[in-house]
This record gives C-alpha cells, sequence and structure tokens, in this order.
C-alpha cells in the first residue's frame, strides 16, 4: 500500500507549536509558578497539590488547544487519502514521529513505532522479537525494580517458549546490586529487560552501564523510559539500547499514545504482531505481504490526534530545557527527602544511591490507602497501594506505600503541604 502524496497546504493552516514561553528556558532554570499557570487543572482546582504526575501527568494548555484545533481544522484518516486534508493530517502525524526521533536521538524516524503506550510497547516486543528469537533455555534478565509491565509479558511468553525469567536483586540502599546484575548475564541471556527510572521508589538504574555488559554476553537490551523521560534526558544512542519504550500520558502529553524505539535493523527483523490495514503492501486470499517499519507495526487507523498531542507535549519540554526539568526535580527530590526525613514516624522507602522525582513514604501503623484518604482532605493528592510493582513490595515487607511524585509543576511549597498534611494524618490516628 502507497501512501497519499504530498499537498501544498490548504487555507488557514494552523502555525507550529508556539506554547511554551521562551523565558522559561534551560538557561534561565525553570519556575515552576510560571509553568503551573499553563496548566489549566489548577485554575479549576485551587488549592490541589498535585503529588501524582507517576501515574500520569497534567497537560498543558498549549497541548489541549493543539489537539483541539487538530481536531477543528486539519483532521483525516492518514496514509489512505488522496485529498489534501488527508495527506496535511498524514504530514502531521509522519511530522509527530520526527519530533519523537529528535527527543530521542534516534538514527531515524523509522526507528519510531507509535503503541498505545509503554505496555503495549512492551508487549509488542515479547509477542513479536521474542516468539521469533527466543528458544527454549534462553533467559530474560529483569530487576527487582521493574513493574508489572515488564514482568508479566515475559512471564506469559515463557509459556509459550520455553524461556528462564532471571531476576536481579537490588541492595541493601534499595537500588540495583550491580555486581548481582553482572553475575546473572551468561552465554544464555538474549534480553536484559529493565526500567531507567523506578516507578514505585525513584531510583536510578545506570542502564548505559547495563547495556554494555548486556552487550558484552551477546544479549540486547530494553529499557523501560515511562519515570525517566519526563525528568531527564534520554539519548537512546548514547545509552546504545536495542529498544527504549514510554508513554505520553506520563510526559504531559494525552492518554492512548506511547513510543516503542528500536534499532532499524532490530525492527527489520521483526515480524508483525497484529494484522489489519495500513500496515500491508499486498493482501491476497493466498498471501500477505507487509510494510517496512514502522508501518508494520501499527495496524489499523492509529492514535492520530495522540500522536500529534504528543509531539506538542515534546516541544513544550523542549522549550522549558530538559536540563532544566532534570535540575529543578532533581533539587526538589532533595528538598523532599530532607523535609520528609526529619518527620518523627514518617519512613522514607529507600531508592539507592541516586533518586529522583519520587518520594515513597511508609507511615508504620497507618494503612496507605488511608493515609492518602487523610490527604486528600488536605487537597494533596498522591498514590497508594503496590504501584504496579508487588514483587518489589513482598521485598521490602510492605504492603504498598504512599506514593509522591513531581512534575515541573510542583515547587517547595507542594513538599511543605505533603509534610503539614502527613503530620495531621499522623495525629488524627495516634
Amino acid at each position: 500500500m502507497t501512501h497519499a502524496p504530498k499537498f501544498s497546504p490548504l487555507p488557514n493552516n494552523p502555525p507550529p507549536f508556539a506554547g511554551a514561553p521562551k523565558i522559561r528556558g534551560a538557561k534561565l532554570g525553570l519556575d515552576p509558578r510560571a509553568v503551573k499557570r499553563d496548566f489549566p487543572i489548577f485554575e479549576h482546582n485551587p488549592g490541589l497539590v498535585f503529588l501524582d504526575s507517576a501515574a500520569s501527568a497534567q497537560k498543558p494548555a498549549a497541548v489541549i488547544d493543539h489537539v483541539a484545533e487538530f481536531y477543528r481544522s486539519d483532521y483525516a484518516n492518514v496514509h489512505r487519502g488522496v485529498y489534501r486534508l488527508s495527506a496535511r493530517s498524514s504530514d502531521r502525524y509522519e511530522g509527530a514521529r520526527e519530533t519523537v526521533r529528535k527527543f530521542l536521538n534516534a538514527a531515524s524516524a523509522d526507528e519510531i513505532v507509535f503503541v498505545r503506550g509503554a505496555t503495549e510497547g512492551i508487549n509488542l516486543v515479547a509477542y513479536s522479537w521474542g516468539m521469533a528469537f527466543l528458544q527454549p533455555g534462553d533467559e530474560v534478565l529483569i530487576t527487582e525494580l521493574e513493574h508489572h509491565a515488564n514482568i508479566v509479558p515475559w512471564q506469559l511468553i515463557r509459556e509459550r517458549t520455553g524461556l528462564k525469567l532471571i531476576v536481579a536483586p537490588i541492595d541493601a540502599s534499595g537500588g540495583i546490586d550491580l555486581a548481582a546484575f553482572e553475575a546473572r548475564l551468561s552465554r544464555r541471556t538474549k534480553l536484559v529487560a529493565v526500567t531507567h527510572l523506578a516507578n514505585a521508589t525513584g531510583a536510578i538504574l545506570p542502564v548505559e552501564t547495563m547495556a554494555r555488559l548486556a552487550h558484552e554476553h551477546g544479549a540486547k537490551i530494553l529499557v523501560d523510559g515511562c519515570q525517566a523521560a519526563p525528568r531527564l534526558p534520554v539519548d537512546v544512542r548514547a545509552l546504545d539500547c536495542d529498544f527504549y519504550v514510554f508513554s505520553g500520558h506520563k510526559i504531559y502529553g494525552p492518554t492512548g499514545i506511547g513510543v516503542l524505539y528500536a534499532k532499524g535493523e532490530i525492527l527489520e527483523a521483526m515480524p508483525p504482531w497484529q494484522g489489519g490495514g495500513d500496515m500491508i503492501e499486498q493482501v491476497t486470499f493466498e498471501k500477505t505481504t507487509f510494510q517496512h517499519p514502522p508501518h508494520r507495526f501499527e495496524a489499523g487507523t492509529p492514535d492520530i490526534s495522540g500522536a500529534i498531542g504528543l509531539a506538542f507535549a515534546l516541544d513544550y519540554i523542549e522549550a522549558l530545557g530538559r536540563g532544566a526539568i532534570f535540575a529543578h526535580e532533581e533539587e526538589l527530590t532533595g528538598y523532599g527527602v530532607d523535609t520528609l526525613s526529619r518527620l518523627p514516624g514518617i519512613r522514607l522507602v529507600p531508592a539507592g544511591q541516586r533518586r529522583l522525582g519520587i518520594l515513597s513514604i511508609d507511615v508504620p501503623g497507618i494503612h496507605p490507602h488511608d493515609l492518602a484518604t487523610v490527604l486528600d482532605q488536605h487537597h494533596v493528592a498522591v498514590r497508594a497501594g503496590h504501584h504496579c510493582a508487588q514483587p518489589l513490595m513482598d521485598k521490602l515487607g510492605l504492603a504498598g506505600t504512599t506514593r509522591a511524585s513531581l512534575g515541573i509543576y510542583n515547587d517547595e511549597r507542594d513538599i511543605d503541604s505533603l509534610a503539614a498534611a502527613l503530620a495531621a494524618a499522623q495525629k488524627l490516628f495516634t
């Protein structure tokens, strides 16, 4: 199937993204109070202290408005129509792919596959690459810090392929035990699948070193970047990872859209996962031939507005400056650790030598759900539970935690509000 030809724009084509004020770039640092004004949720919910960005981040007006404008002015299905509106919609969709390529510093836009989220990206790798290349006795190495989305797919295909799932432990500090990780690598290891930044604790993993060690043993590496991509500058070529996934809704973009990056030669060798329209070259009742990546892996009508909205979110982040975002969250994380550590009866779950963006709290004697309910009465929104990391909670001897996670709109006042609400909750339960 061939793509629609490109035409000149129709009249009244909306202008390119111009949502984030240039004065808040990396050189001048990030002003979270000014950033907060870009997010309508706070105008509509006065007093809200939103500390749940690790679950799903809020959306700036620039993203909301540009997605709405796309539906008002440019919407048509992509890749199929020869009329100008469809061609323009296709150009914007493929332009979003190029925006993601730049954001990750991938070598080619053909290495960027749009998926529903990081979970679908990992499943795509498991059921396409894994089912094609994993044999009985091959090993997939993960860590104790993984989200269920990077555990369950490998368990499911273990039943089909006979692979062995190997788990690298954390150390006493809550970080990855790198020596134990390396000791578990062998000639049987075919894939290492690890988080870049642990969603339950905020621990940062040394994925560049882990990638080097994996490659030295002939293994490929998949990195779950859901929590890292909104907070860290990510360069997939510098990391030398084979796969990288992240979700749009955690990076200030829409829900229902995500990204799988994979090296071009790996994607070319992978068979389709889902079948349908737009991923084919020719179909007969006897045989089907498929498009080259990335379209081979995007069956059916894609989330067009989601991809475009994601591109606007990435543009917004770039305008703020990823270095500035990292510096802001690093400083605020440190402030949070210092502040909460001074509260009697409050225990921060350990996160290794480097923690970023996430403060996971245990208050002995108070169930996380009860604690989060009381915090909500003080207008502090946090997440409570096992955070889709039950094996880690079991290792730590916890049923769950109360997790506060940071975003670009948070500042020290939000940490202070959290601390005051925690103190009030302790008084209530004692």
